[in-house]
């Protein structure tokens, strides 16, 4: 291994947040000089001489793995038969002090690890890489949907002494007294968890997005209950048993086997048609906040679709549009589609990133949100042509 190769590694470990001194890069030349440059050899110089926690083990391990990526050795071969590893002291510590504890080097690894998440929340999903993928499908697992409620017809009784007046409870405690209401019982309408639906574009103009899309889909149908999923594009298909089990990738596999119509064309306007006759005004939605995941490209009428919406509205307690395409430099809502929505919509926000989720995430958990479709009552003249 010639040391132009060597540096390809250690700028790459550098680029990925690993904190990669000169007297550790010197430590790692002559470490190599000695043990051998064979991909096992250089595998475990470079993690002992390059790597201070935990934390930078696993950085040190997810860069190698994609440094070597095209030949016959694995990661798995590699680690059997670990040596002991080669101590050498960071520049810093060149005097032969240690550090004060151990306590130190993990704080230091927080916060690369914080500083690598935080550039993930903002990156496009259409230019994630694959490894880029699997620590974003992490941490849209880890997002948290926290329950909004609504006051039910149902009511329950209540300690307050004002409110709708709990005549059976009433008269069986005046019995205690001769009959004379001493205490007048009341009762309290009782709150209940608000449903949500999400409706996901899976159509090919979005094909860049659906995926982790529907990935956001299943982390809020498998953490809270009172949540409906659907996938819509030329058809509209039923999601939400095939999203409620614990394992995302189980979950996204027997979404895709579910649907027919993955990466094909747009009919919204049709879809929402559907939702609804078969879900929407028989009760599904009515009181619902209604997310619909979509760039807003239609083939189909744009009458049908402001017809649609119109009816969806009336029924809903709030209807969020998410769009990743709103998040580009310029962009003005021209499509069709999302012309004819976009005066039923109470909010309308990106959702190319992960930070748009953890948004949207903020909007269903706001309690007491209401409709604000007035904002959107007059549409802009460059949306109507």
């Amino acid at each position: 291994m010639n040391d132009e190769g060597i540096l390809g590694l250690v700028e790459l470990l550098r680029t990925a947040g690993l904190s990669v001194p000169v007297g550790n890069l010197i430590a790692f030349t002559e470490a190599v000089g000695i043990v051998g440059d064979d991909l096992r050899s250089l595998y475990w110089c470079g993690r002992a001489t390059l790597t201070h926690s935990p934390i930078d083990i696993d950085i040190y391990d997810r860069v190698y793995r994609h440094w070597i990526l095209g030949t016959e050795i694995s990661l798995t071969e590699m680690v059997s038969g670990a040596p002991k590893p080669l101590l050498v002291d960071d520049d810093e510590n060149l005097d032969g002090e240690q550090p004060e504890s151990a306590d130190a080097e993990t704080d230091d690894g927080a916060v690369l690890r914080f500083s690598r998440t935080e550039t993930l929340r903002s990156m496009d999903f259409a230019d994630l890489d694959d490894e880029e993928r699997f620590e974003v499908d992490r941490l849209i697992a880890e997002l948290r949907l926290n329950a909004t409620t609504r006051r039910s017809r149902r009511r329950r009784p209540s300690k307050r002494t004002f409110g709708v007046p709990d005549l059976r409870r009433t008269v069986r405690e005046s019995l205690r007294t001769g009959g004379e209401p001493i205490k007048r019982r009341t009762l309290q309408r009782t709150r209940v968890a608000r449903r949500v639906v999400i409706i996901a574009d899976i159509s090919g103009s979005m094909a860049s997005y659906s995926r982790s899309l529907i990935r956001y889909a299943h982390a809020a149908v498998s953490a809270r209950g009172q949540v409906e999923a659907f996938a819509l594009g030329t058809r509209l298909t039923r999601l939400t048993r095939e999203l409620d089990t614990r394992d995302p990738d189980q979950a996204l596999q027997r979404a895709a086997d579910s649907v027919e119509d993955w990466s094909g064309g747009t009919r919204l306007g049709e879809g929402l048609r559907r939702f609804n006759d078969e879900w929407g005004t028989k009760g599904m939605a009515r009181g619902a906040i209604v997310v619909i995941l979509s760039d807003g490209w239609d083939r189909g009428d744009p009458e049908q679709m402001e017809c649609e919406m119109a009816r969806l509205s009336r029924v809903a307690h709030r209807i969020v549009w998410v769009n990743p395409l709103k998040a580009s430099d310029g962009y003005a809502p021209l499509a069709r589609g999302m012309a004819a929505a976009l005066p039923f919509v109470d909010d309308f926000i990106d959702g190319h990133s992960l930070a748009s989720l953890d948004r949207l995430s903020s909007i269903l958990s706001s309690d007491g949100a209401g409709p604000v479709r007035s904002r959107f009552a007059s549409r802009p003249e460059e949306v109507t042509r």
